[in-house]
């Protein structure tokens, strides 16, 4: 589990096919967690597995992913250089600063408006399935990163769509600032509203069959 809470950046330095998917390798850039093999860190709120100790791999975040990842996800986009979001799993008793995140995306998210002359708002598109899991004022991770949704729209017609503002200290510290129009972004919309969503449709279904 994460927070969405994002406490550092890193670079991707190559992504290589392997007979499994492909093997992803992040630089942490002076990142001051040591993760171990087996640790689940989020990258760009995609929960992967450290496979490597930081001593054989030369200090670098090497990670596993196989097709199910690369089709859900933007990781199979990545390139050399890359900005990633990254975050160390929580732990119980930590503080819960941002939302409930598994890391699990539900898909990508299209970038289409971004306004930056009165304080950034971004506007991304996302598959018709997500529309019944935006609820206004409610919460939405974007490329690991913890984000209130600040309007909502398209649902009806299928083409659904949310804005969110992001203050200075979210731009300063993740790799959105760097978003433009046409990007893909990871989504993970919030459990909390895909449980509701779930066990409201499972009703209505059984009723309809009684």
């Amino acid at each position: 589990m994460f927070t969405g809470i994002v406490r550092h950046v890193g670079r991707v330095v190559s992504v290589e096919p392997t007979a499994a998917g492909v093997r992803l390798t992040v630089d942490p850039l002076g990142w001051d967690h040591r993760p171990e093999p087996g640790d689940s860190i989020a990258n760009a709120g995609c929960c992967l597995t450290l496979v490597e100790p930081l001593e054989k791999s030369g200090g670098m975040l090497t990670f596993d992913a196989i097709p199910e990842t690369l089709a859900k996800t933007t990781l199979g986009t990545w390139a050399p250089g890359r900005g990633v979001n990254l975050e160390q799993a929580a732990r119980m008793g930590d503080r819960l600063d941002g939302h409930i995140v598994q890391g699990h995306v539900d898909g990508v998210g299209t970038v289409e408006r971004v306004e930056t002359a009165d304080g950034w708002r971004v506007r991304i598109g996302v598959p018709g399935e997500m529309g019944r899991y935006l609820v206004p004022k409610g919460s939405i991770t974007v490329d690991g990163v913890s984000l209130t949704l600040a309007a909502v729209g398209g649902v009806k017609e299928g083409t659904p769509w949310f804005e969110v503002a992001l203050i200075p200290e979210t731009l300063a510290r993740t790799t959105l600032k760097e978003l433009g129009v046409g990007d893909g972004v990871n989504i993970e919309c919030d459990i909390t509203a895909k449980t509701v969503a779930h066990v409201v449709e499972h009703y209505l279904s059984e009723r309809e069959r009684d």
